[in-house]
């Protein structure tokens, strides 16, 4: 590799060591790298704000925006006091059971809207409700985020990483539910047992408030009934758009700005009052790792790191699939796997036609379960992580880097590690 390529290098890992010890904000230190990967050359504004392949991906960032705008109009309803409360009484104020069904209701909404705007819907919920009921809020969101990412890999529109997979193998939405989602379903199960294990510190009852929880009329929370049934119906045509992205062609992004811009028009409430509920520093942080990751495209680190496993395997496709599997877990953990999926799809490309084509699109399930489920592993591997500590920061319920690593590493290793025999049994034996 080039002077420039290792620099780029120890660029990124310097930022993601600031990012991970939290000695200085994590959006000074992206955007820092970000300064300094165009500083020396590593990429250009061309590449950095232009490129498909290696620059800021604003489909992402206008998404994000877009759910933004329209979650913060649906909080002045009373929407997500009405959910927390109901939500509260169906667990019968009992934390592991609250945590279960918060949990679920993530992983199948990830399933059919993209993780990030699930996580943005779920994490005001789970605020209220664990105000109520005295609960800590941290495990809940922490557990959100990771069964979105594990819900998102069951179809084409659950998560980003998979939009990109379908596009560049021609994949179909149905191909996803055959080969992914039984799968997903086991995980989640799995993830239910890990939760009552990992997070058993946290669930402390409390009869009285569940008492008090159990007295409550959810039906009183609902502050505007006109918004709401607007923002409702908003929200419903924006989930019908997502979910048929492949027959209509409109990008997420562009669907949930049209969305936000629709609801702000025809409704009393201001412009003021739709962007306050925008998590700017997270949208800035994107902003700064998608350049950040985008200098390492350009200088051909991240390809040529792909082409070394690739390499590895010398031809075999069982080899290949595992190698490709537990990298893109490790990669992704390392890297928003966006970039990297959008990276490794030209090589999975070439190695499924080299293998002999249909008989090798194991290597495609590989790369979306790796991608998918190593995103889990560390704050910054998903997109849906880092909405979910900017919103626990917002709302002064601050989640470290390693708070969420160490839950997120546990989870991909037993996932990753459960999909292993699984594209074994079904593809290779």
């Amino acid at each position: 590799m080039s002077v420039v390529a290792w620099a780029s290098v120890a660029v990124f890992l310097g930022a993601y060591a600031l990012i991970a010890s939290e000695r200085i904000h994590r959006v000074a230190a992206a955007l820092g790298g970000a300064g300094i990967m165009l500083l020396i050359h590593a990429t250009d504004a061309g590449a950095a704000f232009f490129s498909e392949a290696s620059g800021v991906d604003w489909n992402v960032v206008f998404l994000l925006l877009g759910m933004m705008v329209i979650v913060g109009v649906l909080k002045r309803t009373g929407v997500f006091e009405f959910l927390a409360i109901w939500a509260a009484k169906r667990a019968r104020g009992r934390p592991y059971r609250l945590m279960v069904l918060l949990v679920v209701i993530t992983a199948v909404a990830s399933a059919l809207l993209d993780n990030v705007t699930t996580v943005l819907l779920v994490a005001p919920v789970t605020f209220l409700v664990c105000a109520r009921l005295a609960l800590p809020a941290v495990p809940y969101l922490i557990a959100e985020a990771l069964a979105s990412n594990i819900g998102g890999a069951a179809t084409l529109v659950g998560d980003p990483p998979n939009i990109i997979i379908a596009s560049r193998s021609g994949l179909s939405f149905n191909d996803f539910l055959v080969h992914m989602a039984p799968m997903v379903i086991v995980l989640m199960i799995v993830f239910l047992g890990l939760c009552r294990v990992m997070f058993r510190k946290a669930f402390i009852y409390d009869p009285i408030r569940a008492a008090e929880v159990m007295q409550l009329d959810e039906h009183e929370a609902i502050a505007d009934r006109r918004l709401l049934w607007q923002s409702l119906a908003v929200l419903a045509v924006v989930m019908a758009a997502f979910v048929l992205h492949p027959v209509l062609h409109y990008e997420p992004s562009i669907v949930a700005i049209l969305g936000a811009g629709i609801l702000v028009a025809v409704t009393r409430v201001t412009t003021e009052q739709a962007i306050e509920e925008v998590e700017w520093e997270t949208l800035v942080f994107f902003m700064g790792l998608f350049v950040m990751v985008g200098a390492l495209v350009e200088t051909g680190v991240i390809g040529k790191i792909s082409q070394l496993a690739v390499e590895a395997t010398q031809g075999r496709l069982g080899l290949t699939t595992m190698v490709l599997l537990w990298a893109s877990a490790g990669l992704s953990a390392i890297v928003d796997n966006i970039p990297y999926v959008a990276t490794m799809s030209p090589i999975v490309a070439d190695l499924v036609n080299a293998n002999g084509g249909e008989h090798a699109q194991v290597l495609w399930w590989a790369l979306a379960f790796g991608a998918d489920l190593g995103g889990n592993a560390t704050a910054v591997g998903a997109a849906a992580n880092v909405v979910v500590l900017g919103i626990a920061a917002r709302n002064r319920h601050p989640i470290s880097f390693w708070e969420f690593t160490k839950y997120g590493l546990i989870v991909t290793l037993v996932t990753v590690a459960l999909v292993t025999p699984y594209l074994w049994l079904r593809y290779l034996a």
